[in-house]
């Protein structure tokens, strides 16, 4: 077990934790001690409200360097700050206060916040942040999934007061990218290895209005509330997040009165949700959808390059079944690989409804036919699959189950194995699969960034798209999307990336995923935001 106690010498100072959402105001009261007189003349203090919240999570903080992708998102986001935040509202201010575009489209200009520090005393000022734009930009290659780092010409600091980014494009996502916790909120200076986060960092430290005053190692960590912060304080003094890492366990500290919140779309099942929607004590929340779960297809393989058995599979999943046997419903049984309530993806294409008549009759059309053991076979070969999951993931192999059963009563033999994360990752970015599971990457993300992503080997998307004929289309559509100042034609180039993809049936969606929590009635303010791995602990309080 390592242990580690944040004090002065980390960094000049206590590590920050940012707003999950800049520029939100707190809401309720905030928690005060008050001193009253006992009976016997004896001071006593009670607490009139509380100013703790004990949070869990099923892993630890892990490394916190906002500009990598390592730590776990909520603690970088009660962490670190960015230039402007996206919220239900639209864009507003966080550490630049206003911006102006160019007329082109390819020069912002940011007039930062006067007077925001460090809690370590640095000024984050312009310099401060042209300093974390050149940590960002000397490891751009590890940020090329986000289609600015490709546009971006310069960035300069003319004054301290004054931070300026040049593209070489327009780009629409602009401001929606810039709000991205990982990679661009800001951390000291001060906390860089000559001037470098590439490598690591020797401190948490930011701008917002917490400070990581302590964590134990798969244990705990513990945010405090800064007294210096630039914006208006949180209700709320203390942050103690838990490491517990099993669902059954997380469940009964709630119960025990150990934690008061439960937040995220893993960190609770279905059958939890089910057992607390009546019980006054507790409050149970779920978000509109998230982001999708689905099936990747590999159109290279030899058996899945044919349309016809693509749009066969579509039609042998029972996306209902799923929703409701396994997600009680929770989780709405998904028809298209985007919400319709993700911009611009409000697009009318017909399903693929459940039918296993229709499924048989692609697979007939399609020259696979039963043959011994009541499986199909075409020319001397069977029809046999092999479906790659997540070994972490309980929900995945269920899935990989229930569909493994499903299609064999059509003569299709599914094979299934799980592999640990990072295998599994590796598998999938290499394209080593015929069918893997994988997720859309959610709000603020979809759909700009993850389809951008499909033209590079990022995930298994560029792999699984290599045998389409109109791979090389849709990804010029993609890149005229993210330059487009033309509000028309870019839902004009969505709906023909989305339908293409659609009727290439290269993706199985299955549910759409959403976001859910579950805490102590007492507890006011949590809502979900527009960043699913956001968990706004600075809208919440006590009565």
């Amino acid at each position: 077990m390592k242990r580690r106690r944040i004090t002065a010498a980390l960094c000049g100072a206590f590590a920050i934790a940012a707003l999950a959402a800049c520029g939100t105001s707190s809401t309720g009261g905030k928690g005060q001690q008050e001193s009253v007189s006992a009976a016997a003349g004896a001071a006593k203090e009670e607490e009139a409200v509380r100013d703790e919240l004990v949070f869990v999570n099923y892993r630890d903080i892990r490394d916190l360097n906002p500009h990598l992708y390592a730590g776990e998102m909520y603690a970088q986001s009660i962490l670190y700050d960015t230039l402007v935040s996206n919220t239900e509202d639209g864009y507003v201010g966080c550490l630049a206060k206003d911006w102006t575009i160019s007329e082109d489209g390819r020069v912002y200009t940011f007039h930062i916040r006067e007077g925001v520090q460090f809690s370590d005393g640095t000024p984050c000022d312009a310099n401060a942040i042209l300093a974390n734009f050149n940590a960002i930009l000397e490891n751009r290659e590890r940020h090329t999934w986000l289609e600015m780092m490709n546009l971006l010409v310069g960035v300069s600091a003319p004054d301290p007061n004054t931070f300026v980014i040049e593209m070489s494009e327009p780009y629409y996502p602009m401001l929606t990218e810039l709000a991205c916790i990982r990679p661009f909120a800001m951390i000291s200076p001060e906390c860089m290895i000559d001037g470098s986060t590439k490598n690591g960092v020797n401190g948490y430290i930011g701008t917002g209005p917490y400070v990581l005053t302590d964590f134990v190692t798969d244990e705990y960590a513990v945010f405090e509330r800064n007294e210096n912060y630039w914006g208006e304080a949180p209700a709320i003094q203390k942050i103690t997040v838990k490491v517990i890492p099993d669902n059954q366990t997380r469940i009964l500290a709630l119960e025990k009165g150990e934690i008061d919140l439960i937040f995220g779309k893993n960190m609770l099942d279905a059958d939890a949700i089910s057992q607390y929607t009546d019980r006054e004590e507790f409050t149970v929340g779920i978000s509109a959808p998230t982001s999708t779960r689905h099936i990747v297809l590999n159109t290279t393989h030899e058996i899945l390059k044919d349309a016809d058995v693509r749009k066969a599979l579509q039609h042998a999943t029972n996306r209902q079944v799923i929703s409701e046997g396994i997600f009680y419903g929770l989780e709405p049984a998904a028809e298209t690989l985007y919400a319709p309530t993700v911009p611009y993806c409000d697009v009318k294409l017909e399903p693929y409804a459940y039918s296993a008549e229709e499924a048989g009759r692609l697979l007939d059309e399609a020259g696979w036919v039963m043959g011994r053991g009541n499986i199909r076979e075409k020319d001397g070969r069977r029809l046999e699959l092999d479906l790659l999951y997540n070994s972490d993931s309980v929900t995945e192999k269920t899935i990989s189950e229930y569909l493994q059963s499903e299609y064999l009563k059509l003569g299709i033999s599914l094979n299934i194995h799980g592999e640990e994360e990072q295998s599994y990752r590796d598998n999938m970015k290499a394209g080593n699969f015929d069918m893997v599971f994988n997720i859309c990457w959610g709000m603020p993300y979809d759909p700009q960034s993850s389809l951008a992503a499909m033209r590079a080997p990022v995930y298994g998307d560029y792999a699984a798209q290599q045998g389409l004929e109109d791979k090389a289309e849709i990804d010029e559509a993609i890149t005229r999307i993210l330059t487009s100042t033309d509000e028309a034609e870019r839902q004009e180039l969505y709906e023909f990336v989305l339908t293409r993809l659609h009727e290439d049936a290269v993706y199985l969606p299955l549910t759409y995923e959403t976001n859910k929590a579950l805490y102590t009635s007492g507890l006011h303010g949590v809502h979900f935001g527009t960043d699913q791995y956001d968990v706004d602990f600075a809208s919440m309080y006590f009565e």
